[in-house]
């Protein structure tokens, strides 16, 4: 017969490892609801940018030196004036988060939708600092001004030839993370729609997502 401290020992033995099972299961479910809300915080914060809708409410664009655009009807702004070119983009922030606005793109060359975007590196940062509220609207703004810029020529060329213009923005939350890129095609509208060909069609083609896995 086992004597009495075989049989304790096998005891504690079986309790240890009783609680040692427990406590794993524990750990992990709590770090599975951990992720969960670290991914539910995200979400709140994560911002999603289009194009704003024809209804939104009309917006009036300053640059730094004195000229003026105004965004309606959803449209874009793509005009040249006195040698140098004014770009501006309505936007709706149709996610939960602040989006502030990092930096932009034009593409010089015909590029599709699905085209991956341009390194980080290429991107220009913004003068000031924009920011597209959660549910609300607000606007993207460009200026090529410098007569040495390179892409002075290539978008004055689109702009008087009526050609699509392609631009993709760089932006995140206000923590500075989940970076996301979002692509905006500017089209020209037939020049007898009404008496300001400067204001262009836009329409949002694609999301990148930088810091996290895209959902493609």
């Amino acid at each position: 017969m086992a004597d009495t401290s075989t049989i304790a020992s096998l005891a504690t033995a079986g309790g240890t490892l009783i609680l040692a099972i427990a406590t794993f299961s524990a750990t992990r479910s709590a770090n599975r609801a951990a992720r969960v809300s670290e991914q539910a915080l995200k979400v709140g914060l994560r911002p999603v940018l289009f194009n704003a809708r024809a209804q939104d409410l009309p917006q009036k664009v300053g640059f730094i030196d004195d000229h003026w655009v105004l965004l309606r009807d959803g449209l874009a702004a793509v005009e040249e004036s006195d040698g140098k070119l004014y770009l501006a983009i309505p936007l709706r922030n149709v996610a939960s988060g602040l989006a502030v606005l990092h930096g932009w793109h034009i593409w010089t060359e015909p590029a599709s939708a699905t085209a991956p975007p341009a390194p980080l590196e290429d991107f220009r940062r913004l003068g000031r600092d924009l920011y597209d509220p959660a549910g609300d609207v607000s606007f993207w703004q460009a200026a090529i001004r410098d007569a040495e810029d390179p892409l002075l020529e290539p978008v004055r060329e689109a702009i008087r030839a009526r050609t699509r213009v392609i631009v993709d923005i760089l932006y995140g939350d206000h923590e500075g993370g989940q970076r996301t890129i979002t692509r905006f095609a500017l089209n020209p509208r037939p020049e007898n729609t009404d008496d300001d060909p400067s204001l262009w069609r836009c329409a949002t083609s694609r999301h990148w997502n930088l810091d996290r896995a895209d959902p493609r």
